[in-house]
């Protein structure tokens, strides 16, 4: 792909993201979901392979299916009051089909199965892409709608699958993916209550995930089994990334720590104790195939370990000063956390 058309590309999903933000109405936010899918899809085929072309066509039927869903929904809402208004959507029926859309457009449990496959069919910075910029305009559009219980079982159920069906994952995109699923269940669990905070959490979560889909992409690795020779390509990247997936999975003192801790302190506020413990035992899950690969970095060795079979390290060309910052963030903010969430 040529240089003026990538920028041309990324441009178009920056504004379909921005229309989507900034609309109240059901047409204008629409289109702006239909501009940034369609934007996205030719950064998707720029390696032309079988698999990436099959993952590209599943994001296209599963992004089309959700945006034909929540234009049915805001029509029959438009016909049965009258109101095309995002903030005016208070019928029940419309109101569980628009939330269902939207959940299947941020890979939300039940109706999370695709994002994993699809993240593993890209390259990781696509999938850095898919994990967090294309989440933005779903959330603000949760954001003006009126409470819903649904919000609640959809964050619930995003938290355990997302812990549970990492556990047996070996390629590193679909752990990641899945690591996408369950912190965003942490973020909709919050998110009738303080939705300043769950803004937060969502901040908490891009900082350590730009971290680790760019760290595994300048490593070269996509498996486990290629975490065990990271050292010897970037010794110093490879001792921090264990922090890192650690702070992810809510290990204090780190910063993924607040993330875990100002959710379940808000629903134990709220007397939600039952709630809370479940959440908090789902964690565990996530957390186990953090270890997983923390294990893997720091205590497995590759099993010929000859200077001949080593790979060269790499000598980095691109800046790195962006990367360090976003690993101090999402291993020293834990002391602000009480200001931010004040704030």
């Amino acid at each position: 792909m040529s240089f003026y058309l990538l920028i041309l590309m990324a441009f178009s999903m920056v504004t379909g993201t921005l229309i989507t933000i900034s609309s109240s109405h059901w047409l204008l936010a629409w289109t702006g979901l239909e501009i940034n899918t369609f934007a996205v899809i030719p950064l998707m085929t720029q390696k032309y392979i079988p698999r990436t072309m099959e993952a590209t066509i599943k994001y296209f039927i599963i992004q089309t299916t959700a945006t034909a869903t929540l234009l049915f929904a805001s029509i029959s809402n438009a016909w049965i009051l009258g109101q095309w208004e995002i903030q005016q959507m208070t019928h029940p029926l419309p109101l569980t089909m628009i939330y269902l859309a939207l959940a299947l457009k941020l890979g939300l449990a039940p109706v999370h199965t695709w994002f994993p496959e699809i993240i593993q069919g890209l390259t990781l910075p696509l999938g850095l892409i898919l994990s967090t910029w294309q989440k933005l305009a779903p959330i603000s559009l949760m954001l003006q709608l009126p409470e819903h219980e649904l919000i609640t079982t959809l964050s619930l159920l995003s938290i355990m699958m997302g812990g549970w069906g990492g556990l047996n994952q070996t390629q590193l995109r679909k752990i990641l993916g899945y690591s996408s699923v369950s912190n965003l269940g942490w973020m909709l669990l919050i998110f009738q209550y303080d939705t300043d905070t769950a803004f937060l959490i969502f901040c908490a979560y891009v900082i350590p995930a730009f971290f680790l889909f760019f760290t595994f992409w300048l490593n070269q690795t996509t498996s486990i089994n290629a975490l065990s020779t990271s050292w010897t390509k970037t010794p110093l990247l490879s001792a921090t990334i264990p922090l890192i997936l650690l702070s992810s999975g809510g290990m204090p003192p780190l910063t993924g720590f607040a993330l875990k801790w100002v959710v379940l302190s808000e629903l134990a506020d709220h007397d939600l104790e039952l709630m809370a413990l479940t959440a908090a035992l789902s964690a565990l899950l996530t957390l186990y195939f953090y270890l997983r690969l923390s294990y893997a970095l720091i205590l497995t060795t590759p099993p010929n370990n000859l200077p001949t079979t080593l790979p060269w390290r790499i000598n980095f060309q691109q800046p790195m000063m962006f990367l360090a910052i976003c690993a101090t963030l999402a291993l020293c903010l834990l002391p602000m956390t009480s200001m931010l969430t004040e704030a």
